[in-house]
């Protein structure tokens, strides 16, 4: 005989907000920060910033996050104010695309 499955909203709600998938998300967080954080330029020798945008990454974590906050969510940040310059680029500095290209390594 065939096993049976019945899924409930309920359960599927605690699972998604459950600590093991927090942990979880955490985890691969943590590791796109490394690889954020080992591709992140410094700047040269008259950068009054130098080493500042590299040592600013930050990770973060709820159990309500997502649009109707029903979900774990965790996230990779830098709040240094010239960051999306960093990432996106200028008219005269080209995008490095750093959170682009850690996050593409899926955190694992």
């Amino acid at each position: 005989m065939a096993a049976r499955f019945k899924m409930k909203r309920k359960g599927v709600g605690q699972l998604l907000r459950s600590e093991m998938i927090r942990a979880d998300l955490v985890r691969r967080a943590e590791n796109i920060k490394a690889a954020a954080v080992a591709i992140s330029p410094v700047g040269g020798a008259g950068d009054p910033h130098a080493g500042q945008y590299k040592g600013s990454w930050e990770v973060s974590s709820t159990r309500r996050g997502g649009r109707r906050r029903d979900r774990a969510v965790a996230s990779v940040r830098n709040p240094a104010y010239y960051a999306r310059w960093v990432e996106y680029g200028t008219e005269r500095v080209p995008a490095h695309h750093v959170l682009l290209r850690a996050a593409s390594s899926g955190g694992d």
